[in-house]
């Protein structure tokens, strides 16, 4: 559908530019889920605001998820960029999904997870009592970008001095699936591909030839089994496998803990009880989620709510409004780390073919991290305010400290 086309079509609904919608978010969710199933974005994406719609389509065999049109809109057709879009197990479809999922579904198994565990926790406590005397640190800075970083760096066995440079670049790479990009971000976005996939691919090399029987062995050992997947293909694959498993990660681990300081009550009952830590990992990720809406294409027309979206249309799944759907959840906009009724299978890692592939790792590293903090420093307190930026994609939460008294 022509951007003219998609005018004429939509002109009857609500529509917004970027500023408008990253302004207040939930208030303007909050208003229009009622009367409309669904918003429009200056720009083209409809944002589908009702829970029981973003779960259906999901799976809807009516859509499908994104490929390469959101970088074509932006003129990229080439590249490192354009073949991490292209390659990756998260932007395609069919056959070629299943194909480039498979190898690393088989290795990314329950006991590699519950083996990270006791490392997270480790770790998390080592930068605490890094920080421990000075009696406080930056929260995203010296803790929760550092922890998925290193985690996942250590399932790969990747050198400790290679950390810095390779979270450089994936912290850089995801910017792209986000909304806030612009043309003026291209070169360092490609630079930043262009890097990671050469260290992929210099690393791949050397564990071939010296496998360890660990996670990146065991992945190496599957790709060869496969002799359909290119060897860029296999690289994407562990490329989105680390972005999933860093970025989000580090966003939601200081949402979290921000949001249960600035709910004192009930960081204190966690301090209590570390039994509602999963419960309160949970709460956070619905309350202010680090991955505002999942993107879906239409291939057909579809009804829903009495209107119709058409073949063409960018959808954008909106787990931020969804997640705060009164239809699901009683009170959605008070934050309950004992609320009973979450759903089963949490909107923030997605549906069907696609769900996160990483959820119990990131589950994993979100429920250690915080058991680290309430553990060593209970005192602890937030200095700033929570601000979580972005309405569409991966979220940011920054300029947060946590202080405490020794």
């Amino acid at each position: 559908m022509t951007e003219q086309a998609a005018q004429q079509f939509y002109s009857d609904i609500p529509t917004f530019s970027i500023a408008e919608l990253d302004q207040d978010t939930h208030a303007l969710f909050r208003k229009f889920r009622p009367e409309t199933p669904f918003i429009r974005r200056d720009d083209g994406p409809l944002f589908i605001l009702r829970a029981k719609d973003v779960v259906s389509l999901t799976t809807d065999e009516r859509t499908r998820q994104i490929e390469t049109e959101l970088l074509q809109l932006r003129g990229v057709t080439s590249g490192p960029l354009f073949d991490f879009y292209d390659k990756c197990m998260l932007l395609s479809n069919g056959a070629a999904h299943k194909r480039r999922r498979g190898p690393m579904a088989r290795t990314f198994a329950f006991k590699m997870v519950a083996e990270v565990r006791p490392k997270v926790r480790a770790m998390a406590e080592k930068l605490i009592d890094r920080h421990y005397e000075a009696g406080g640190m930056d929260l995203f800075e010296d803790y929760s970008a550092i922890i998925p970083a290193h985690t996942v760096a250590a399932i790969l066995g990747m050198p400790e001095a290679d950390i810095p440079k390779f979270a450089r670049w994936i912290y850089i790479i995801a910017r792209s699936l986000g909304t806030s990009w612009t043309e003026k971000d291209i070169p360092e976005l490609e630079d930043a591909c262009r890097q990671m996939t050469d260290y992929m691919y210099e690393l791949v090399a050397e564990r071939r030839q010296n496998p360890r029987g660990d996670f990146l062995s065991d992945y190496i050992a599957a790709i060869d089994e496969n002799p359909e997947m290119t060897p860029l293909e296999a690289i994407m694959q562990i490329i989105i496998v680390v972005l999933g498993g860093s970025d989000t990660t580090r966003a939601s681990m200081a949402i979290q803990t921000a949001l249960l300081l600035e709910h004192r009550e009930q960081w204190q009952a966690v301090c209590d009880d570390p039994s509602l830590i999963p419960g309160a990992v949970s709460e956070a990720l619905r309350f202010e989620p680090s991955v505002a809406s999942l993107p879906r294409l239409v291939l057909e027309d579809i009804e829903i709510g009495g209107h119709t979206l058409a073949p063409g249309s960018l959808l954008m799944l909106s787990t931020m409004s969804a997640l705060r759907d009164p239809d699901v959840f009683g009170e959605p906009d008070r934050f309950d780390i004992r609320r009973t009724d979450h759903t089963r299978w949490h909107y923030v890692f997605g549906g069907g073919a696609h769900r996160c592939l990483g959820e119990a790792l990131a589950k994993a590293e979100l429920e250690e991290g915080l058991a680290a903090l309430v553990s060593r420093v209970p005192q602890a307190r937030l200095v700033g305010k929570l601000k979580v930026e972005g309405h569409g994609g991966i979220r940011s939460a920054e300029n947060l400290r946590l202080e405490w008294t020794l």
